[in-house]
């Protein structure tokens, strides 16, 4: 068999991860990125710097590759389609489309009869104002954000104001729930009904960014099925192939709600590297590239600690790590405050 060409659309530290994935498998690895100093090219065979909107640039990489992923969602809908029209593109533009705008995905995750927060559409600020029984709430952006990006939290109307929002851009507002704790499943799926899950993942977030993960999670064994069960549901109806996130809020009830999917490899899941014998890393390539499945078996308990801005210098400069313990620097040039720099795996 002639070596597997894959192509990876964004260089950040998850294209670091799956570019390190695919050398394990002989897969050669061709990144498409619009961030010159992208990590990920320290990793990968070969690095494409270009707008995502340059065709010329789009069809050099897609005559270099005979498959291609992204690892992050937010890459404009026309370029995954233009791209999906030379080489097949996993997970399916018409996912992305659908997963990048917040308002179409809780409408589909509650179609499955999936429990969301309450939530409604606010295109101005006339439309927040009888809104006061969905408050506590957050404004989110319909499309892009993330690590707490375009959001704002509101605790009541006289707060709107002075937030500075722009309505301009179209939101979502989502009625906080009482909350317990966070976790989330990482699924991969192969094809109909062929998966390969992982057990849930308990979260700790600090102002909007994930923290700490962690296996096993304190969770009760109803929360534990079906956390799963909505993950493979999700999933199956998706018809998606490869690694995909669905992160969840358990409030003070144990009432299990979806909070949003992620149609990616996740932070959440850097873990799965060290405590798993394949990780959702390795599965997401094994899934887009029609790979062998695997049956995944937990090897160890696990702690994830992110490391966020300067959280990374003492470990560049004197990184004295135990035998349990796995550092990984994502080779990010610049250090910015809320920006993940590399993470910390301890076993258990």
């Amino acid at each position: 068999m002639s070596e597997i060409k894959l192509g990876i659309i964004g260089g950040g530290q998850l294209g670091s991860m799956l570019s390190i994935a695919a050398k394990k498998l002989n897969i050669k690895i061709i990144i498409f990125c619009d961030d010159q100093n992208a990590p990920a090219q320290n990793f990968c065979d070969e690095f494409i710097y270009s707008k995502y909107n340059n065709k010329e640039k789009m069809y050099e990489f897609a005559s270099k590759v005979d498959i291609i992923t992204y690892e992050f969602e937010n890459i404009p809908f026309e370029t995954l389609n233009e791209l999906n029209k030379l080489k097949s593109v996993l997970p399916k533009p018409s996912v992305n489309r659908l997963i990048q705008h917040r308002l179409a995905e809780k409408d589909f995750i509650n179609k499955l009869n999936i429990r969301t927060t309450r939530y409604v559409h606010i295109e101005n600020k006339e439309d927040l104002l009888p809104l006061s029984d969905f408050l506590p709430g957050i404004l989110k952006t319909t499309t892009m954000g993330y690590d707490g990006k375009g959001q704002y939290p509101i605790k009541n109307l006289s707060e709107i104001d002075s937030l500075n929002i722009n309505f301009e851009n179209d939101y979502i507002l989502e009625k906080l729930v009482k909350l317990k704790k966070e976790i989330s499943v990482i699924i991969t799926r192969f094809s109909n009904n062929k998966y390969e899950i992982y057990e849930p993942i308990e979260n700790i977030h600090e102002e909007q960014v994930l923290r700490r993960s962690k296996i096993p999670a304190e969770i009760n064994e109803k929360i534990f099925k079906q956390s799963k069960d909505w993950a493979i549901l999700i999933a199956e109806e998706l018809k998606y192939i490869g690694t995909l996130c669905v992160e969840f809020f358990i409030d003070r009830n144990e009432n299990l709600y979806v909070n949003e999917i992620a149609p990616r490899v996740h932070n959440s899941g850097h873990l799965t590297i060290n405590a798993y014998n394949v990780s959702q890393f390795e599965n997401h390539i094994r899934a887009v590239c029609s790979l062998d499945q695997i049956a995944i078996k937990k090897i160890s308990n696990a702690e994830m600690i992110n490391l966020i801005g300067d959280q990374i210098i003492p470990f560049r400069e004197n990184p004295k790590i135990k035998d349990n313990q796995f550092l990984f620097d994502y080779l990010k040039k610049d250090i910015k405050e809320k920006r993940k720099m590399g993470h910390l795996t301890t076993l258990k």
